[in-house]
């Protein structure tokens, strides 16, 4: 009777080890070494590292929060006084203009696979919904440096698709930011009226990062 409980056991110890031996390659294994012996003794054991990194492209002009999503899109707005119409006077952005105020924005673009290009587009001109235009020639952007030693330069806004300015990488990593500041050039005299407005009268302009 005693032998029979015994080999009982026995298999389930065995049933218990096979077990053991199906779960273990789901789990990290550690190496392990070891050494014994009168003299000096040297043990080894080896670990393998592994990261994975996306490829990312950010691009903020305006408000925003880095590698974040924001649909938030600034208003810039000049104010021409009556006796400066078309003196060529550059006028400013009003106080409440741009994330920064006073017509200034946060410029960033971070990238990690190459140099990015950058652009701006606009629809047409802008329009005050009479049939006059001003063309955004006459919007100056001025960039300055925010926090990177070298300022993100800004495309030259157009009645269309701007001039592509290409951002360098090192090492494939783009990380450029800058302060745009806007101005109003003022170099005609143009019909009264308002010109642009959010999302109105060709007024918004789309900025486009690129990157391999």
């Amino acid at each position: 009777m005693r032998e029979s409980i015994e080999v009982k056991t026995t298999n389930k110890l065995k049933t218990l080890t096979l077990l053991l031996a199906v779960a273990a390659p789901a789990a990290a294994i550690a190496e392990s070494n070891f050494q014994t012996g009168a003299g000096s003794l040297t043990g080894t054991a080896k670990l393998d590292f592994q990261i994975t990194i996306p490829k990312v492209l950010f691009l903020q002009v305006g408000t925003g929060a880095l590698y974040t999503n924001n649909t938030a899109v600034n208003l810039i707005t000049f104010n021409v006084p009556a006796a400066n119409v078309g003196d060529g006077t550059p006028i400013s952005a009003t106080a409440g203009s741009g994330d920064l105020g006073n017509g200034a924005v946060t410029a960033i673009v971070r990238g990690n696979n190459g140099a990015v290009t950058l652009n701006a587009t606009a629809v047409g001109a802008l329009s005050n919904g009479a049939g006059d235009t001003i063309n955004f020639s006459e919007i100056v952007t001025t960039a300055t440096t925010l926090t990177t030693a070298t300022a993100l330069a800004a495309p030259t806004l157009t009645n269309g698709v701007s001039g592509n300015v290409t951002v360098p990488a090192v090492g494939k990593v783009v990380n450029r930011d800058a302060r745009w500041t806007y101005t109003y050039a003022n170099s005609a005299v143009v019909a009264p009226g308002t010109y642009g407005g959010v999302n109105v009268n060709n007024g918004r302009v789309t900025y486009t990062a690129a990157m391999p």
